[in-house]
């Protein structure tokens, strides 16, 4: 039996089919790994589940902002500002803002039969840059594709907009933790995703019809590009009669958020911070594992921030720094891994792993899709 919430709005009364968002962290509220990132010589994830794309000679810094839409119940947005620009684009430049979700939350849209359902995707955008942009859906499991434009009208105005897309009963998502769905708003195109038709109903990948008609948001150092409030709902609705953005509260959407990333550590606070418990290996060696707070999407990737910024405690009160994280191995629910030090260790002394005293020292699991 479907979960259904009720709300109702100054037209009508709606049922939203999924009692939890789709689109996790649309308030933009999260991030973990940081908020200022320029992309364009990288391609990093800013806000939580929200992963930047920049192929071309165009830089942006992009970074959580608080500038957000006035009395409608958020605090944060994402911001792209042009710190260089690409007035003539190449013709394989691609600046894209997406979040990739998991086939097994998307069964509700009944997608490759005859019952499949429409989606709708609302959003709260505002540019210096006016004109069409472009939202694009794309299929991993069947490499089919959809496209819709949307009007940015009023330069530095907060806009909010409505887009669906149509049902397709061709190609089913799969029903397991890969990325099914790619949702991607286009910045900046080149001649090879737009020289085709725009792709507004289910086609085969075909880049020509990804992003026809997109306007530049690179080619001025003055453009800038925010967004937040994205939800993404069951059928076909319209200004009038999409359900309330659902406002989740923290705790919740945190958790939703470290199942593809989590950090333990000391982010942005000097100090030092208990991470694991380890026994020593040898005298260069400690072993280390922990369970984490959260099981993950899948076995994650365990990076450091820095190999030298951790403490082997051991035999009792003796420190010795790491140099180095030399083997990591994980589960969804447990990390382990082994830290090298110069020397002074006293194979089979048990040991704990903690920050030292500077911001910026962490352990990072990555399940990212």
């Amino acid at each position: 039996m479907a979960i259904t919430r009720a709300f109702k709005n100054a037209t009508n009364f709606q049922e939203r089919t999924t009692a939890t968002p789709l689109i996790i962290n649309g308030d933009m509220q999260f991030a973990q790994r940081g908020t200022s990132f320029t992309v364009g010589t990288a391609n990093p994830y800013v806000t939580d589940r929200w992963l930047c794309v920049g192929d071309g000679a165009s830089v942006f810094t992009v970074t959580q902002d608080t500038d957000v839409p006035t009395g409608q119940g958020f605090s944060k947005s994402l911001k792209w500002d042009t710190t260089t620009a690409e007035s003539s684009l190449a013709s394989g430049t691609a600046v894209l803002f997406m979040q990739r979700i998991e086939g097994q939350n998307l069964q509700m849209f009944k997608k490759g039969t005859s019952n499949a359902e429409a989606f709708t995707v609302s959003f709260w955008v505002k540019s210096a840059k006016t004109g069409v942009h472009i939202l694009q859906m794309r299929d991993n499991n069947n490499s089919r594709q959809q496209s819709q434009s949307y009007t940015v009208a009023s330069a530095n105005t907060w806009e909010k907009h409505v887009v669906s897309f149509v049902a397709d009963t061709t190609g089913a998502f799969d029903n397991d933790n890969g990325a099914s769905l790619d949702l991607m708003w286009w910045l900046s195109a080149g001649s090879n995703f737009t020289s085709g038709t725009l792709a507004t109903s289910w086609e085969a990948v075909d880049n020509t019809n990804r992003a026809v008609g997109q306007v530049n948001v690179a080619d001025n150092t003055a453009n800038n590009w925010y967004i937040t409030g994205i939800q993404m709902e069951v059928g076909t609705f319209d200004a009038n009669s999409i359900p309330a953005f659902q406002h989740e509260d923290v705790a919740t959407s945190l958790v939703r958020c470290q199942r593809y990333y989590q950090t333990i550590g000391n982010d942005t606070e000097a100090g030092q911070r208990h991470v694991a418990t380890g026994k020593v290996r040898s005298s260069t060696k400690c072993d280390f594992g922990l369970v984490l707070p959260f099981e993950m999407r899948s076995s994650p990737t365990i990076s450091v921030s820095d190999g030298t910024g951790f403490e082997v405690f051991h035999g009792g009160s003796t420190v010795t720094n790491t140099t180095s994280l030399s083997y990591s191995n994980s589960s969804p629910q447990t990390v382990s891994g082994l830290f090298d030090v110069s020397s002074g260790l006293t194979a089979g002394d048990a040991a704990f792993i903690r920050t030292d005293s500077t911001a910026g020292r962490e352990l990072q699991m990555d399940s990212e899709l």
